[in-house]
């Protein structure tokens, strides 16, 4: 006699009988968003852009991405710094390119969709060689309306706009 159907029948069980697990996932799921940066015609070398999620309290909740991947140059974009200083993640598999003056960015972030349309903001942080640094170039919360609307920055950034990411 095979004990490969009653295997099978306690895995099933096993699995209904944990809802918590599925709700987990179900927390943990992410929207993404593409995100168009057009810089403003500035002199000088590439903007080093850090792109963090903020919470209610003003505090940094996780860097979403990061362009710029010489290292040496992080100490340049000095808030964003402190807090990556304090807690150091993994960020290698969310850098790209700095961006020139008049060039523009394109990327993909990836956000908690449970974070949408609550108390958080998506800061965009930018700092270029020898010229002033911007701790909030731009700052927008994080709701729905917002990620549809073109967002003006206020240092070498020019705007942002978001879309929805279709692709995988």
């Amino acid at each position: 006699m095979s004990y490969l159907p009653k295997i099978g029948l306690v895995v099933l069980a096993l699995a209904f009988a944990n809802p918590s697990a599925s709700l987990a996932q179900q927390s943990a799921a992410t929207t993404k968003y593409k995100c168009m940066i057009q810089m403003t015609n500035y002199m000088g070398e590439g903007a080093y852009i850090v792109v963090s999620l903020i919470n209610g309290k003003g505090a940094y909740d996780k860097t979403l991405y990061v362009l710029g991947s010489n290292k040496k140059w992080y100490p340049d974009v000095k808030e964003w710094h402190k807090a990556y200083a304090k807690k150091r993640t993994d960020i290698s598999t969310i850098t790209g390119a700095s961006v020139a003056g008049g060039d523009r960015s394109v990327t993909v972030l990836e956000i908690e969709s449970a974070k949408l349309n609550k108390d958080y903001k998506l800061r965009f942080e930018s700092a270029v060689e020898d010229k002033p640094y911007y701790v909030k170039d731009l700052e927008i919360p994080l709701t729905t309306e917002a990620l549809a609307a073109k967002n003006e920055g206020t240092g070498y950034i020019r705007y942002v706009r978001f879309s929805p990411n279709t692709s995988n």
